[in-house]
C-alpha cells in the first residue's frame, strides 16, 4: 500500500516532462482539481497540488530533450550510493546527482532502459498526498524480462516481490513491495511488455496510476479536455476498474476506481 510513509525505495514523487506547459496545466487541473505553482523563472519547474497537497511536478521539455512523459522517482537515503548500485546492476545514470534547494535528485534508466528517479528529501519530503482521489496510488514497470528487473531493482533498492493469481486463472501478477514491509508494503508491480500491446509500443517504461472516484466518467473527461484513451476501462475483480490514458501531448498514466479492500 502506498502511503506518504515513505522508507527507502518507496515511490515518494512524480512529475511531468510537457513541450506545452500552459496546456498541461489546464489539462490536469481540470481533470483531477489539481493548482499549479510555478517555482522561480531559473527553474523551470512547477508544483501540483490538490487541496494544499502536493501531488506532483512538471516542467517544460523540448521534444529534443525528452518524449511528454511522466517519471516516477523512489525514495533513497543516499543518491550517489543509488547512483552507484545502478550501474553495479548494470543500469545507467545519464542524470547524475544533483543538489537542489529542497533535497537532492538523479535520473537512472534499469538495463531495459526504463527510465526512472530517486528523490533523497530534504526540505521536501516528497508527495504530500497518495492513495486518493487524484493523486498517485499505483506504479508499474513495463519491462521484457520480469525476473531481470526483478534482480535489477533487488540490487538497488532491496525490493522484494510476490506473486498474485489473477481473479479467475490465468497466470499472476508480480507485486512489488520495499523491505521486509510484508504485503502491506507492496506499492506496484512489475509487467511483461508484451501483456498489453499499447504499452508495448511505448518500450520499456514506468506507468503511474492515479486513483479516481469514477474511471468511467474520468476518461469522458480525459477526451473532453482534448487528451484520450489507449486502453478503455476494464473491470478486475478484487482491483477495480482501470484505464490507460495519455494527455493532449501523448504523456501516458492510468486512472483506476479501486475496489475496496476488506474492512471499508
Amino acid at each position: 500500500m502506498l502511503t506518504t510513509r515513505f522508507v527507502t525505495g518507496a515511490p515518494n514523487w512524480i512529475d511531468l516532462g510537457t513541450p506545452d506547459l500552459a496546456g498541461a496545466i489546464a489539462f490536469y487541473t481540470g481533470l483531477f482539481g489539481w493548482e499549479f505553482l510555478a517555482g522561480g523563472p531559473e527553474t523551470g519547474y512547477g508544483i501540483f497540488t490538490l487541496g494544499g497537497r502536493t501531488v506532483g511536478g512538471a516542467r517544460e521539455v523540448t521534444e529534443e530533450q525528452a518524449k511528454p512523459s511522466w517519471s516516477v522517482y523512489f525514495r533513497s537515503p543516499d543518491a550517489d550510493a543509488t547512483a552507484q548500485a545502478v550501474e553495479r546492476a548494470g543500469g545507467s545514470v545519464p542524470f547524475a546527482p544533483r543538489v537542489l534547494d529542497f533535497g537532492r535528485t538523479a535520473g537512472f534508466k534499469d538495463r531495459s532502459g526504463a527510465f526512472f528517479g530517486v528523490w533523497q528529501p530534504k526540505e521536501n519530503p516528497g508527495l504530500g498526498a497518495v492513495g486518493v482521489a487524484g493523486s498517485l496510488c499505483w506504479v508499474e514497470l513495463y519491462t521484457p524480462d520480469v525476473p531481470a528487473a526483478a534482480a535489477f531493482y533487488g540490487a538497488v533498492f532491496g525490493w522484494e516481490t510476490g506473486l498474485t493469481p489473477f481473479p479467475g486463472g490465468g497466470g499472476s501478477y508480480t507485486v512489488i513491495r520495499t523491505r521486509a514491509g510484508g504485503q502491506e508494503a507492496g506499492f506496484g508491480g512489475l509487467v511483461p511488455l508484451d501483456a498489453v500491446a499499447t504499452r508495448a509500443v511505448a518500450g520499456p517504461h514506468w506507468l503511474p496510476y492515479f486513483e479516481v472516484d469514477d474511471c468511467d466518467a474520468a476518461v469522458v473527461d480525459v477526451e473532453r479536455l482534448g487528451g484520450k484513451p489507449t486502453l478503455e476501462p476494464l473491470e478486475m475483480e478484487g482491483v477495480g476498474t482501470f484505464a490507460d490514458v495519455a494527455d493532449p501531448d501523448g504523456a501516458e498514466f492510468a486512472l483506476i476506481k479501486s475496489a475496496p479492500t476488506p474492512g471499508d
